[in-house]
């Protein structure tokens, strides 16, 4: 998984990673939310999710310790982050500023 991450991540087209767990509220609150994001931004953007129970090695890498937490990607770098359910219109401005 590791390897085929920094391949994703390395796109020029921004990549906005979603880590998530099944049994997580708030991810399923923010399942919907992202699907708007990407109705509107098309291909502008990549939606990448990982289930952080499936991939703990990754979810250690990047530390996240809580769910749901986003992180945006530009060539490989990571440009921002935050943990929690933001809105359609809060995400689409960070994906456009950064």
């Amino acid at each position: 998984m590791k390897s085929n991450f920094k391949t994703i991540i390395n796109s020029e087209t921004p990549v906005l990673v979603d880590f998530f767990a099944e049994w997580c509220g708030p991810c399923k609150a923010l399942a919907p939310i992202l699907t708007e994001v990407k109705k509107e931004l098309g291909d502008t953007i990549k939606i990448v999710k990982i289930d952080v129970d499936k991939n703990q090695p990754l979810a250690n890498q990047y530390q996240v310790r809580g769910v749901p937490t986003m992180l945006l990607f530009k060539n490989g770098e990571q440009v921002w982050r935050q943990s929690g359910v933001l809105q359609k219109n809060e995400i689409i401005t960070i994906i456009n500023s950064n």
